[in-house]
């Protein structure tokens, strides 16, 4: 009976970590510009790392400025080493303010997720 109570454990241990994995969704995990940053100057395109590979066709990404109207962007593209990077290059520099990103993926696990964050260029 000794030896059954931790090999249970480690099999219960590896179910619910091998179930918790597969039950994840493409989450942002990192963005250029940051979350809530404040940089000095427009970058040339944005960046957003998820937690999981994406569907480009769909996914999108939306840039506005917090004072209100949108931000025209170049369509998102795939990073080519790495499926779970969106690119979203800018047409033209953007002006001192803030900026809010609002994000919605497909990942390759057919779950849809969305979500906003901000960031600010300082004058």
């Amino acid at each position: 009976m000794q030896h059954i109570f931790p090999r249970l454990t480690t099999a219960v241990f590896a179910l619910l970590l091998s179930a918790s994995t597969a039950l994840a969704h493409a989450f942002l995990d990192t963005a250029a510009p940051g979350v809530g940053s404040t940089i000095t100057s427009s970058p040339g395109e944005l960046q957003l790392k998820f937690t999981q590979n994406l569907v480009l066709a769909f996914s999108s990404v939306q840039l506005a400025r917090a004072q209100g109207g949108t931000v025209a962007t170049g369509k998102p593209t795939l990073d080519a080493s790495s499926p779970d990077t969106l690119h979203v290059s800018l047409g033209r520099p953007l002006a001192a303010g803030t900026y809010i990103v609002s994000w919605k993926v497909l990942s390759v696990d057919t779950h849809t997720t969305s979500g906003t964050y901000k960031f600010t260029i300082s004058p």
